[in-house]
């Protein structure tokens, strides 16, 4: 019988031990802010350099977005000249969703299926700033796509995202190559 009681003792303040620490969670939890929004704050870069260096470099006239409002935020940029000329510049779109810009001399199927992460072409075509874009759809990413960018046989442009499509076209339609 001598054991008993300090057995109880132990158990009963094991679970007062257990309260008070689910209570202090709770309180922090309580009294401390936490982002709602779920998403990660990004930093808005600064593509200036990234893009004077393609637009001298591509074989093609570089996408870039103008005219935009401050809600769109860029977030990535790069060009890789030995990688079939690759251009990419990605957006953090009003709402949270993304949006990029890809460019590529590459072999069109591989570099879309690439830039839309799996979309596949739909008969669907919409007339945007003066040209004329493919919507592809079904992949991680929704996507309009511009072949034989402004007359150069070979480049392809991609707009994709996790935006809507209204979101990719505002996109398409804000861009000026050069």
């Amino acid at each position: 019988m001598a054991g008993t009681n300090g057995k109880q003792k132990t158990a009963r303040d094991m679970v007062l031990s257990l309260g008070v620490i689910v209570l202090a969670g709770l309180v922090m939890y309580l009294f401390i802010p936490h982002d709602d929004d779920g998403g990660p704050d990004l930093k808005r870069v600064d593509y200036t350099v990234e893009l004077t260096t393609a637009r001298r470099a591509a074989p093609y006239p570089v996408a870039a977005p103008e005219g935009l409002s401050q809600e769109w935020k860029p977030t990535s940029v790069r060009y890789r000249g030995a990688d079939d000329n690759a251009w990419h510049l990605g957006y953090q779109a009003p709402g949270g969703e993304y949006v990029a810009v890809e460019q590529s001399t590459g072999k069109p199927a591989e570099f879309i299926e690439e830039a839309s992460q799996g979309a596949r072409k739909t008969e669907t075509t919409e007339e945007i700033g003066g040209r004329t874009w493919t919507r592809y759809t079904g992949g991680r990413y929704e996507a309009l796509v511009l072949h034989d960018t402004d007359g150069v046989k070979g480049a392809t442009t991609v707009v994709a995202g996790t935006g809507s499509f209204e979101q990719l076209g505002k996109m398409a339609a804000a861009l000026k190559l050069a």
